[in-house]
């Protein structure tokens, strides 16, 4: 079931460098958000921070009403043990630029891997819907083989598939085509179009701006650790009110390759 994803100030810095400066976001259940920028904005720092893969230096991170990596006391914050850290993170699923997928095991048992370790779930019911999680991304036919045995493109399916296995509520992508060679890229999209058209809350940073103008509900642009506009995606895609923003468009749209070459 889709669920909303609330982020309030969050701040991040690595010794004397400020990552995030403040970034607050509402995302709503069933909404799609790109989050588009140039090169060390803070945007894949954004994402870690909010499935807590990253320690928050100030703000917060809400999924529905669930603090994640936090709970209040006494009007304060404290930071929750690592089992309800990890508990709060079950509610997001997450696909990085690199697959991630473990090498020895197949597409399936990837795919299995989580609900029948972590979530402890019968493994015959987890088995029929990791086939059909791979066959909704057109993978059915490639279930046993291992990662070195399938393309760039098959991988990072697969990938989606695993996060998708969980029953998230929110999906993250962070550049999820970067690592990709062209000819790949339109396979892994049309699984996220899929995804998005079926109601599922995504947060995607991505230099595709194309996929942004036609998936996208909210465009949100990112520079120097903040959030410079927000808006709907052809509003901002097409009249952006800011000029920084104005000026990153036309950019990748004259060097759409370079950008790409920058994301990875």
């Amino acid at each position: 079931m889709a669920g909303g994803l609330r982020l309030r100030g969050l701040r991040k810095s690595y010794g004397d460098l400020e990552v995030l400066r403040g970034v607050d976001l509402d995302v709503e259940p069933g909404e799609v958000v790109c989050v588009i920028g140039p090169s060390g904005s803070g945007k894949s720092t954004l994402l870690r921070c909010v499935n807590h893969l990253e320690v928050l230096d100030g703000g917060f991170v809400q999924v529905d009403d669930v603090l994640v990596g936090y709970e209040p006391r006494d009007g304060k914050l404290y930071e929750s043990s690592e089992r309800e850290v990890a508990q709060a993170r079950l509610r997001m699923g997450m696909v990085f630029q690199q697959f991630n997928l473990f090498s020895h095991l197949t597409a399936l048992r990837n795919v299995t891997l989580g609900p029948t370790k972590v979530l402890k779930r019968d493994p015959g019911e987890v088995d029929r819907e990791a086939r059909a999680l791979l066959d909704r991304v057109g993978l059915a036919a490639h279930a046993d083989k291992l990662p070195a045995q399938l393309s760039g493109g098959q991988q990072q399916r697969v990938a989606i598939a695993r996060a998708m296995a969980m029953k998230p509520a929110v999906m993250l992508f962070d550049e999820p085509t970067s690592a990709l060679d062209p000819e790949l890229v339109g396979e892994v999209l049309t699984v996220m179009r899929g995804l998005a058209e079926q109601g599922m809350t995504m947060v995607v940073v991505t230099h595709e701006i194309g996929f942004a103008h036609d998936v996208a509900d909210t465009v949100v642009f990112m520079d120097d650790g903040v959030v410079v506009e927000s808006g709907p995606a052809h509003q901002v895609l097409t009249t952006p009110t800011s000029e920084r923003t104005a000026g990153f468009l036309a950019h990748v749209r004259r060097h759409p390759q370079k950008e790409n070459d920058h994301a990875q």
